[in-house]
This record gives structure tokens, C-alpha cells and sequence, in this order.
């Protein structure tokens, strides 16, 4: 069962660190979905080791969902098996745990995969403070991002 505590505290413990049992991907394209990943299976949701299910082991064997932005969303909004699920949905329905992906001003594609780690008293921009990789980053408002699209993942495990 997903515990959303557990995804929080493993993402407020490796914020500007990272774990050695994973690799780090800063280098070649980017830390975050891999770091949001660690977050939700730390937080209980079983790795799925089917074929581009969504799972790691090494560098080397690990699926396209785990590190990767579209690839993340894609797996998780249509799965309906073990590993992540998730469905888009809009800020009103956002809580602490859930995933936010952000398109930005120049970028064609969503490139950026963060957790939200706390979430203020008005539901706004202002108000859902997420915490993530590649630019490391802990309880940074979702406004500072100032993006040209925002996607809210509900997690459903």
C-alpha cells in the first residue's frame, strides 16, 4: 500500500543527495523522474519488471518509465497492473504525494518531473511546494517554475 509520509520523508532525505543504489541520470538528461520514482517506491508501490513496465534495477536494466518524463506519464496513466498508476486531474484534487510535471516557456514537451511535499492553505501556485532533482530543490512553490503547462498526477496505488 503507498504511503504518501514515506514518499515525503525518502524525498526530504535525498533532496540534495542521492542514493548509491540508483544511478544518477544529472549527466544525461536529467535526474528528476528517476528521483520522483525512488520517491513513490519508497513510499510502497511495488516495481512492475514487466516488458516497459516500470522498474529498476541497474543502468542497464531498468525500464523507460522510471527515469524518463513522457515515458513516466504514459506508463502510469494507463497501467492497471502492479507499478505506479496514476491519473491527470487538476489542482483542486492535488494532495501532498502526488506528481507534478511542468512544460516550460521554450520547451515543446513536458520535461520536468517533481513529488509535492506540502501544500499551503489556499490550493494555488503559490501554495504546493514540491521537492525534486536535477535542479535540487526542496519545498520551492510551484509559481517560482513559472511554466507554460502544468500536469497534476494523482497517484492511485
Amino acid at each position: 500500500m503507498f504511503s504518501r509520509q514515506k514518499a515525503i520523508e525518502y524525498a526530504l532525505l535525498w533532496w540534495n543527495g542521492r542514493n548509491p543504489n540508483f544511478y544518477n541520470f544529472d549527466n544525461i538528461g536529467g535526474d528528476c523522474t528517476n528521483f520522483v520514482s525512488q520517491c513513490l517506491y519508497y513510499g510502497g508501490i511495488e516495481m512492475n519488471f514487466n516488458y516497459l513496465g516500470w522498474f529498476y534495477d541497474s543502468i542497464n536494466f531498468r525500464s523507460p518509465s522510471w527515469s524518463g518524463v513522457e515515458e513516466f506519464f504514459d506508463f502510469a496513466t494507463k497501467n492497471s497492473s502492479v507499478g505506479v498508476r496514476a491519473k491527470q486531474t487538476t489542482i483542486e484534487n492535488i494532495e501532498v504525494g502526488d506528481v507534478v510535471q511542468l512544460m516550460g516557456k521554450y520547451q515543446a514537451q513536458f520535461h520536468h518531473t517533481l513529488l509535492v511535499t506540502k501544500i499551503g492553505q489556499n490550493l494555488d501556485y503559490d501554495n504546493i511546494f514540491l521537492t525534486g532533482h536535477t535542479v535540487d530543490v526542496k519545498n520551492i512553490p510551484l509559481s517560482s517554475y513559472n511554466p507554460k503547462q502544468v500536469r497534476f498526477l494523482k497517484i492511485l496505488n
